[in-house]
This record gives structure tokens, C-alpha cells and sequence, in this order.
């Protein structure tokens, strides 16, 4: 069960780090909003621990945006903001569940289980055509072999498995690896996507990604299998 931890007190992060581990929990932690894009574009969690107090982007900003680019995974916002506006901003950017600081561990666990048991998918296996991306190990297989791609890759490939048979802007796409896509390194994308595209070529997945001018990309079924 992997968790993300967004906190930037290091103190707080590494306690809790610490007494989750004895209820079996693996948490990564990251300290800013950028770190925190980047894991999630890169990495499948369970939940998302989120405080609200970030040094680079207020954390209901970065809730949105992680909304945005089409994360379902249960949050729970962990902030010492606790007025009742507080709150109903928290939920209507996102979140999915509200603790004020300062909290007690087993209120915190409680909370915690309550939305693994909500927030659990039934199956975490995204699949089209040949192509079986598990979400949980970050895995992607043809016909049972695994498919080596880089990280930045298997993002491309999860947002387009996301969406089968939609289109997927290159900002979109952009917006999933990095924090800062302006539009002088949305080229970056075509990169990815050729390398993407000639593996799935190269490993007979029956599936290709199809670029529409000025509109961005498309995963469909090859006409030639």
C-alpha cells in the first residue's frame, strides 16, 4: 500500500513516515508542489496525504491542477487551516477528506483506512488493444512480456490509456511530467511519443498513437492487425 506524503515540515513528514510504517503503510514524501507533479506523474498511489502550506504553490492550487490532469486517487488535506470556509474550499478543489492540525495518529489512521476502503479501484489495470498497464507497479506488458519504457514514457502512456480513442493535447501531456510547460518544450512531447510509438510498433501491441494536427494525440487500434 504506497502512499504520497506532501508536507514541508520535515519533522512532521518524517514522524509520520515513521508511525505509518508500523501499520504496513509505504509513503513517499516529497516537500513541494513540484516534487509532488512529478510523483504523481510518474508513480501510482493509493492516497495523498496533502498539506496545504506549500512553499511553492498553495496546495488547493496544486490539488486542482492534479484534478485537472485526471487524477482519481483519494486526498486527504492535512493543514492547520480549520474554519468551516477552509474546509469547503478543501473539498470543492478536490479533496476527499479534511483533517485539521493538530490531529491524533489513530484519528488520522482512522481516516486513512476509511478512504483506502472507498477509494480502492476494483482494477487497477488499464488496457487496449495488446497493451496491460498495471497502475500499481507501474508496469506495462504485451502479451505478458513487459514493455521497457522510461518514466516520462509510461506517464505518455498511462494518460493515453486514460483515454482511448480521445484526443490528448501535448499541453495535457506536458502538464503530466512537468510542472513548468511553457510552450517552448511542448516539442519535448513529440519525443516521447515517437519513442513510445516505435516500441509499441516494435512489440506488435495492435495499438497506435496517432498525431492530429494542432489538436495532440490519439491512441487507436492499428487497421493493420
Amino acid at each position: 500500500m504506497r502512499l504520497l506524503l506532501i508536507e514541508d515540515n520535515l519533522e512532521l513528514a518524517n514522524g509520520l513516515v515513521h508511525s505509518l510504517a508500523q501499520s504496513s503503510y509505504v509513503m513517499d514524501v516529497v516537500h513541494t508542489a513540484r516534487a509532488a507533479l512529478i510523483a504523481c506523474a510518474t508513480m501510482s498511489y493509493q492516497l495523498v496525504i496533502l498539506d496545504l502550506g506549500l512553499p511553492d504553490m498553495d496546495g488547493l492550487n496544486l490539488l486542482r491542477r492534479l484534478r485537472q490532469q485526471g487524477m482519481i486517487t483519494p486526498v486527504l488535506i492535512l493543514t492547520a487551516r480549520d474554519e468551516l470556509q477552509d474546509r469547503i474550499h478543501g473539498l470543492d478543489a478536490g479533496g476527499d477528506d479534511y483533517l485539521s492540525k493538530p490531529f491524533e495518529l489513530g484519528e488520522l489512521e482512522a481516516r486513512i483506512r476509511a478512504l483506502l476502503r472507498r477509494g480502492c479501484p476494483a482494477n487497477p489495470i488499464l488496457s487496449f488493444g495488446g497493451i496491460n498497464f498495471d497502475t500499481l507497479s507501474r508496469q506495462a506488458t504485451i502479451d505478458g512480456m513487459t514493455l521497457d519504457l522510461t518514466a516520462r514514457e509510461l506517464a505518455v502512456l498511462e494518460l493515453l490509456l486514460q483515454r482511448p480513442g480521445r484526443i490528448v493535447s501535448k499541453r495535457q501531456l506536458m502538464e503530466s511530467i512537468y510542472e513548468n510547460a511553457d510552450d517552448t518544450n511542448l516539442t519535448v512531447i513529440e519525443v516521447f511519443v515517437s519513442r513510445l510509438r516505435r516500441k509499441l510498433e516494435d512489440a506488435h501491441a495492435g495499438v497506435g498513437i496517432r498525431a492530429l494536427r494542432g489538436l495532440g494525440y490519439r491512441l487507436e487500434q492499428s487497421s493493420h492487425e
